[in-house]
């Protein structure tokens, strides 16, 4: 979907595989109700570009979506994310960043003055 770049899209419940890069340098909405769920696979990054925003409608649920990523992740400044990300290499949240989920790495989790928000269960 969108060749690496996802920018602008509505995404629906599902599993979303990209073995290039993933650039989201535009807001997204994740929809669907509070059962659904979202996997995201990433081969290589992710990168969300500054001032970009994840945003849920429909009940969609924050603990629900996953992004698996192989590469580094990388949240840009004042950017918002939605999801638990699961990173095989580090994850850094640029200044201001917030995120409604969770960030685990296997090498190293940055913040730079950024926050993040446990789902509720």
């Amino acid at each position: 979907m969108g060749a690496g770049n996802i920018g602008g899209k509505t995404l629906e419940p599902g599993l979303y595989k990209w073995t290039s890069p993933l650039l989201i340098p535009a807001d997204i909405t994740i929809s669907g109700n509070s059962t659904d769920t979202w996997i995201f696979q990433i081969a290589q990054t992710l990168n969300v570009s500054s001032g970009v925003r994840v945003t849920l409608e429909g009940g969609a649920l924050p603990k629900n979506i996953f992004w698996q990523v192989a590469g580094a992740v990388t949240l840009g400044t004042t950017s918002h994310f939605e999801g638990v990300i699961l990173g095989k290499t580090g994850i850094n949240m640029l200044t201001n960043a917030t995120s409604n989920g969770r960030m685990l790495a296997q090498t190293a989790v940055v913040l730079q003055k950024a926050t993040i928000v446990q789902p509720a269960n």
